[in-house]
């Protein structure tokens, strides 16, 4: 037997920033705040356990409902975290796509995203996806009418290789943090066959001993892809 195989995409909805934060009688910004720190640790955590691309999701195409003064907060924390965070993402070999609808962001949110994604380039440790404005069914549409306004066939390579996502293989782990059981319009097409874990901890609380409990789960698990397992082996049979 070898070694248990680490999963080499994960996929993660960081939710549980806000009840973070109002348990703590704090402003739901803080919350988001301190999700940025367990994002750095966790990219750290990847990084240290051979994970090759990891996929967030950062800020869904529905998250523009919330309250006028939390996304504006959330913009003012991307574009502080694109100034600090970038730069060291670059030293340790990470390599950043920001995939999602930028039709409706700012020139200045548009503009940090392309710089970020030309400097990080040539970087080959790890594949860092940060969805941003980003929505599964939108993902899909836009897609498909990509390859009509072009003429192609739709069929599913060509779907495929019409995704955001089509610079990465389909995700092998998908984890949601905050208790909650779905994947709330989050690579509906990629996930078809991911193993997916839900942990209770909200996303600020999410440290390396949850990703390894998430990683162990997932090591026990027979992926099969829509197949039979393969027969057991009898020792002795003839």
């Amino acid at each position: 037997m070898g070694e248990p195989s680490i999963p080499r995409h994960i996929a993660i909805v960081m939710d549980g920033n806000g009840r973070w934060a109002t348990r703590r009688l704090l402003p739901r910004v803080a919350g988001h705040r301190q999700g940025v720190e367990s994002l750095k640790r966790c990219i750290d955590a990847c990084i240290a356990r051979g994970v090759a691309v990891l996929t967030v999701f950062a800020f869904s195409s529905e998250n523009w409902k919330r309250p006028a003064d939390e996304v504006g907060g959330l913009f003012e924390l991307l574009a502080k975290a694109l100034a600090r965070e970038v730069p060291r993402l670059h030293q340790s070999g990470v390599r950043l796509f920001f995939v999602g609808d930028r039709a409706g962001l700012s020139d200045k949110v548009a503009g940090g995203f392309g710089e970020a994604e030309a400097l990080t380039a040539g970087n080959r440790k790890l594949t860092l996806n940060i969805c941003f404005n980003y929505g599964g069914r939108w993902d899909i549409v836009q897609a498909a009418q990509g390859l009509a306004g072009r003429g192609e066939a739709i069929t599913e390579a060509s779907l495929r290789g019409s995704l955001s996502l089509s610079h990465v293989p389909d995700p092998d782990l998908l984890i949601r943090t905050g208790g909650e059981q779905r994947i709330s319009n989050f690579l509906l097409w990629q996930c078809a066959y991911s193993e997916l874990f839900f942990s209770d901890r909200l996303w600020p609380d999410f440290d390396e001993a949850a990703l390894d409990a998430a990683i162990t789960d997932y090591q026990r698990r027979e992926r099969r892809f829509g197949s039979v397992p393969a027969p057991a082996c009898v020792v002795g049979a003839s």
